[in-house]
């Protein structure tokens, strides 16, 4: 991770990248403010348009943080931005999604629907075409957030490996098993 540790983040125009006392960075931008406490032993450095991380030492613990927190940062700054996107995709026959604000209803199968409280940071839709599988999509600024809450949504029906039934991210493989018939 020390290799991207290196590079500095560059700070586009819109943006403003500042740092407190208490090493905590502040990252303010078109679509709202982020903010992100850095560990006291890497020196965070706002110049030229772009922010700088250095470590101490050569520590394998210095190393991971160098690069841990100089990718925080950058996702923060494109988060302000341009903000993050995740769509999941339901297959399964009678699967179905549906929103009230920021309360998620899916009906995955079992014998009651799933109510989901996605937090207020994020904005949700919800889209069923005819013909196509029920979508959900999920934007936000904070990058580790959206991806928190796609991967807790995707975890209440994980698609399984026979009939690839469940929630999956837009793209996503999954890979098959042959049947019980097959195996003979």
């Amino acid at each position: 991770m020390s290799r991207i540790g290196n590079k500095p983040v560059a700070i586009p125009k819109a943006v403003t990248v500042s740092v407190d006392k208490d090493n905590i960075v502040t990252v303010k931008g078109p679509k709202g403010e982020l903010k992100q406490v850095v560990d006291r032993e890497i020196k965070v450095e706002v110049k030229d348009g772009r922010v700088e991380f250095i470590r101490p030492t050569d520590q394998i613990r210095h190393r991971a943080l160098h690069g841990l927190y100089r990718s925080l940062v950058s996702n923060m700054v494109k988060g302000v931005t341009e903000g993050y996107k995740k769509n999941l995709e339901l297959f399964g026959v009678g699967f179905k999604a549906s929103n009230q604000g920021n309360i998620l209803d899916l009906s995955l199968g079992f014998s009651h629907n799933i109510i989901f409280e996605v937090p207020k940071e994020l904005k949700i839709v919800t889209a069923q075409e005819k013909g196509q599988n029920p979508m959900i999509s999920l934007e936000g600024i904070d990058h580790q957030l959206i991806g928190q809450v796609a991967a807790k949504i995707r975890g209440l029906r994980k698609p399984e490996p026979y009939k690839g039934k469940g929630i999956r991210y837009v793209g996503e493989f999954v890979r098959k098993k042959a049947g019980k018939a097959a195996g003979k």
